[in-house]
Order: C-alpha cells, then structure tokens, then sequence
C-alpha cells in the first residue's frame, strides 16, 4: 500500500477533479491525505466555520483525512516558503505519489499551487534542512482536471470510478455553499456527471476520471487494463 498525497487550492478542488479516485485508493488500502492549500473562503454564501463543516463532511464521505495548509485564499503565491510548507507535509506523511492540479488553468491560485507542488517534490528530499520530517522524493506527480479553462483533457490515463460515482456527487454536495444553495453552481455537478461519463466511455466503463503524467508509467503488465 502506497501514502498518497492529494493537494487542492481550495476545499472541494479535489473532490471534483479526482474525488472518486480518492474514494477508490482508500477502499483499496491505501493511506490517502487531503492538503488545501487555501480555505476557500470568502465566498458568497460561505464563511470560514461553515467551509470547514463542509470540508470535514466530504473528507468523512470519502474516508480520508485532510489538513488545512493555511496560504490565504486568491493570493496563493510560487514561493520558497510555500515550497517549504508543502515539502514538510510530504516529508510528514512519507508521500510515494503526489496528485496535483493541472498545469493549465484560468485560476492564479491553482497555477501557483501546481509550481509549488512541483517544487516541492524536489525540496522533500533535502537533507541538512530545518524541514520537519524525513527526506523522501515521492517517485509519482499525477495531474488531476479541475480546471477554470474550457480545456477538453487529453489524459495520459483514466481511471474507472464507475462503483465510486455517486459518493463521489456526495462529496462534493457536501459543499452545501459551493454547489447546493447557489442554483447556478448545481450545473457544474451535472456537468461534471457528463463529463466523468464520457471519459468512461472512452475506456469502456460507466465513469471515469482523466488524469495526466509528464513521466512515463511504467506497467509490470497488462492485467490491469481495462479492455
């Protein structure tokens, strides 16, 4: 079993851009942390209190845990110290696998947190360092699409989340601000619904989530593919 780290800008990224992976790699066993970068807040119907009600409900529809890093929400910077904060989490939780936003998007916040990520993968392996924890260099970055681009994902691999799709539409309606009380925000989960259906069938399941690698995957064999 793997530790999997899963880092968003804001509550509620992760959900919606690999919320039934996440859900699957716990079924499977595998130690799987949420990081937020951000809380997301302030937004039009949320508050910091009510966003962590929401983030804490998620988190326990999926069965994981997930930690609040603390940058402040629409000014997340590329920095060194931002670098570090996300190095002692990987270094803490002894991350082998990092997902992380997709490198293109609209949104600064997550165009920052993707180049502190990527940076930080580097920085976790430091030795003689102040950084908390022990030097590791997690061997995987996989992007996840959460994007604010109408970006059609050309993905390096899909995973089939067919079992896994309505608590994954649980999850993510658990951010009653975001995507319930807002009307206009209810089409991005059905949008997000069609989405997650065609990738499926683009691999031949019910659902799937897209995910992409600049490294390529190496595979022990082909047990694993779906056909």
């Amino acid at each position: 079993m793997a530790n999997i780290l899963v880092v968003g800008p804001h509550p509620d990224d992760q959900e919606l851009g690999m919320g039934g992976a996440i859900i699957r790699l716990a079924e499977q066993g595998h130690d799987v942390l949420l990081l937020d970068m951000t809380n997301g807040e302030p937004t039009p119907h949320g508050s910091p209190q009510q966003r962590e009600k929401e983030w804490t409900a998620a988190a326990g529809i999926m069965g994981v845990n997930r930690r609040l890093l603390g940058l402040k929400n629409r000014e997340v910077e590329h920095n060194l110290a931002a670098r570090h904060l996300v190095a002692g989490v990987i270094r803490e939780h002894q991350a082998q696998i990092v997902f992380l936003p997709y490198f293109e998007d609209a949104h600064p916040d997550h165009v920052a947190t993707t180049r502190i990520v990527e940076d930080a993968r580097f920085d976790a392996k430091l030795t003689k360092t102040d950084l908390p924890g022990d030097p590791i260099y997690p061997k995987w970055l996989i992007y996840y699409y959460c994007t604010h681009l109408r970006h059609v994902a050309q993905p390096t691999f899909c995973l089939d989340i067919s079992d896994q799709m309505d608590r994954k539409i649980d999850a993510i309606n658990a951010y009653e601000t975001q995507f319930v009380i807002p009307e206009k925000n209810r089409r991005v989960v059905d949008w997000l619904k069609q989405m997650n259906g065609y990738i499926g069938s683009r691999i031949g399941v019910d659902y799937a989530e897209p995910f992409f690698t600049r490294e390529p995957v190496g595979l022990a064999g082909l047990d694993g593919l779906v056909l």
